[in-house]
């Protein structure tokens, strides 16, 4: 007997039932991550602080020096079997510069047998081989770092892409495992945005961490946006994520609104100066685009902020908003942001990234601390926040919310960057707030611009700045004599990479040219990345927290940017207005749809009429 073929209406329905089922899975896997996420932070946060009480009821049962004295927590010191060779090495370069090196060598020739067989059992081969080959990597980019002029074959070749790629797949893991807040002591120097500018970055290798960052005293936490703007974005990254590969817990690279693909993939608007751009022009565009994708999933892994001595909170761009009801003042804004999900797109989103985390994160990368008339006119009395004058769903946060945050955290500070400003370092909200810029070029501040930093050193915080006389040896004018026996050939070449300038000060235009969309390939890690997992991570449609569509380049009347802007782009970023309920942020509705996929969102300055803004020379300041 026949058996009777189901119907295709029958068919329809149990396809149309299959597919309701797997969507359903997949809802619950998305749902089951987010619980690990969140237990895993938690776990993070339950054993920082069992340490500290477990470090307060030592301290409070034993005081070495008598009931009185102020006791320190004691601390565990891994000893390691080598030892570091200093010496001075003249490099044949057109600087003519010699340069401090360093060579590691095994300790204990003169140790007693017992002594040596310890120092030999503190390693094992598998972690020898490991820092053998992290090591061997990071000294070519070092290296490259030293002398970028005599290296500039190897900048422009596969191999320097290859190593990248090497590069990228280690220090992602060393990212990826640490929590979205990281907590260290002093001291420690604290640097603002980078941009690309190896000039000023090689200012402070040379002054800060002349010995090295390994044999100088202290952390380095860089406040992210490393790429854009500047010509030697892939050194300057390269060269972070070197120092984070050999010393992960010495140095702390945080997240900028620039480590995304929404920023530094839109070529139209920085040209050459983009970082997608410089990817493709030197390795063509599937290596280069394979670079470029490499490079952001690591992005993808930063942190989003530090604390340092528990009393100094420090992010890119500033606090974020509480993302439960405005009314519960038990919530713990450092608790959000650990909570956000450790492999976080931000712009554009990933669909397993909440919409509530992704706005903390957003704010973390976008915010700005008000102008003094903001505070007088668009700041939500008891939120302390108001819509930013970038639009497009930025923030800004005001006096009353930095108290607020700093009161709940029983932090004294807010260490951020973001935005540029001539002095290095300025500082506002009442002595609360510093804002570190390290970069002196391609912002518009003029020849006597300068580059800061901070160092929190124990009770005390210094200012130190790049001042615009110092002398640089590695980027020089096109008419300079030291270029004189200098091929031509070779000198369009060093202009490329941003070791040569034609003028003193340098000003791009947004390009016209069309980019093809990144959404059309699938292969998002090329071929060959065999280590690479984030396949399995998808954007999502949904827009970001800040939209960059609708944002403006900068705030009316302000000269950040050194393009111009066309007429069209102004008007739109100018009428577009967002209403944000500050009251409960967790209601907020999206208002604006998403017009392009990669758009430009620069940061701001100071007005010069900011009459609460004021610079912070280089005195020491007591520490409060």
């Amino acid at each position: 007997m026949k058996k009777r073929r189901p119907s295709a209406s029958v068919q329809d329905i149990s396809e149309s039932h299959s597919r309701s089922i797997l969507l359903e899975r997949d809802a619950q896997i998305s749902t089951y991550q987010k619980e690990i996420t969140d237990l895993q932070n938690k776990l993070v946060t339950l054993n920082r602080e069992y340490k500290a009480t477990k470090r307060r009821q030592t301290i409070k049962h034993s005081h070495p020096l008598g009931d009185g004295a102020n006791s320190t927590p004691k601390r565990k010191h891994k000893l390691t079997p080598y030892g570091n060779l200093v010496q001075e090495a003249q490099v044949t370069s057109s600087s003519g510069k010699s340069h401090v090196t360093h060579e590691r060598a095994k300790m204990g020739r003169n140790a007693s047998i017992a002594t040596a067989k310890a120092l030999s059992n503190l390693t094992s081969e598998k972690e020898e081989s490991i820092q053998a080959s992290n090591q061997s990597l990071a000294d070519k980019i070092l290296e490259m770092f030293k002398d970028p002029s005599s290296h500039i074959e190897y900048l422009k070749s596969n191999e320097f892409a290859r190593d990248i790629l090497k590069l990228n797949s280690k220090v992602r893991h060393i990212f990826e495992s640490e929590p979205r807040v990281a907590f260290l002591q002093s001291p420690a120097y604290v640097f603002g945005d980078i941009h690309g500018n190896l000039e000023d970055l090689h200012f402070f290798s040379d002054n800060i961490w002349r010995l090295g960052m390994k044999l100088t005293a202290g952390n380095f936490v860089f406040l992210g946006d490393y790429v854009d703007r500047g010509l030697s974005c892939l050194e300057v990254v390269s060269y972070l994520f070197s120092m984070k590969l050999l010393l992960p817990h010495k140095v702390f690279l945080l997240r900028g609104n620039h480590e995304t693909r929404d920023v530094n993939g839109w070529e139209e608007h920085y040209g050459e100066r983009s970082f997608i751009y410089q990817c493709r022009h030197r390795f063509g565009d599937d290596l280069g685009y394979k670079v470029w994708e490499s490079t952001n999933q690591v992005f993808d892994r930063l942190p989003l902020a530090a604390v340092i001595d528990q009393d100094i909170f420090c992010v890119h761009g500033g606090i974020p908003r509480p993302i439960s009801n405005g009314n519960d003042h038990n919530s713990s804004r450092i608790q959000d942001i650990l909570s956000v999900p450790k492999i976080a797109g931000i712009n554009p989103p990933y669909e397993h990234e909440n919409e509530l985390y992704q706005q903390v994160a957003s704010d973390c990368i976008w915010s700005d601390p008000a102008s003094e008339e903001q505070e007088q006119t668009s700041i939500d009395a008891n939120s302390g926040f108001g819509a930013s004058l970038r639009g497009g769903g930025a923030i800004c946060f005001g006096r009353n919310a930095v108290e607020s945050f700093l009161s709940q955290h029983n932090l004294s500070f807010i260490m951020r960057a973001h935005e540029a400003h001539a002095e290095g370092v300025a500082v506002s909200k009442g002595g609360k707030v510093f804002t570190i810029f390290s970069t002196s070029k391609d912002h518009n501040q003029g020849q006597e611009a300068m580059a800061g930093c901070i160092l929190v050193d124990f009770e005390k915080m210094q200012v130190i700045n790049r001042s615009p006389a110092y002398k640089n040896q590695y980027v020089h004018r096109r008419d300079s004599a030291t270029l004189a026996n200098v091929s031509e050939f070779e000198i369009e070449q060093r202009i490329h990479l941003g070791l040569v300038t034609d003028s003193p000060s340098e000003s791009y235009e947004s390009e016209e040219e069309e980019w093809q969309n990144f959404e059309e390939s699938n292969d998002i890690n090329g071929n060959g990345d065999e280590d690479s997992d984030d396949e399995n991570y998808k954007f999502s449609l949904r827009r970001s927290s800040v939209d960059p569509s609708y944002t403006s380049a900068s705030p009316p009347g302000a000269s950040h940017d050194n393009h111009a802007w066309q007429s069209s782009d102004c008007e739109l970023s100018s009428t577009v207005k967002m209403d944000i309920d500050f009251s409960c942020v967790a209601n907020r509705k999206v208002k604006n749809n998403r017009h392009h996929r990669f758009s430009s969102i620069t940061e701001e300055y100071n007005y010069d009429n900011d009459e609460e803004e004021s610079t912070v020379d280089g005195d020491e300041r007591q520490h409060k």
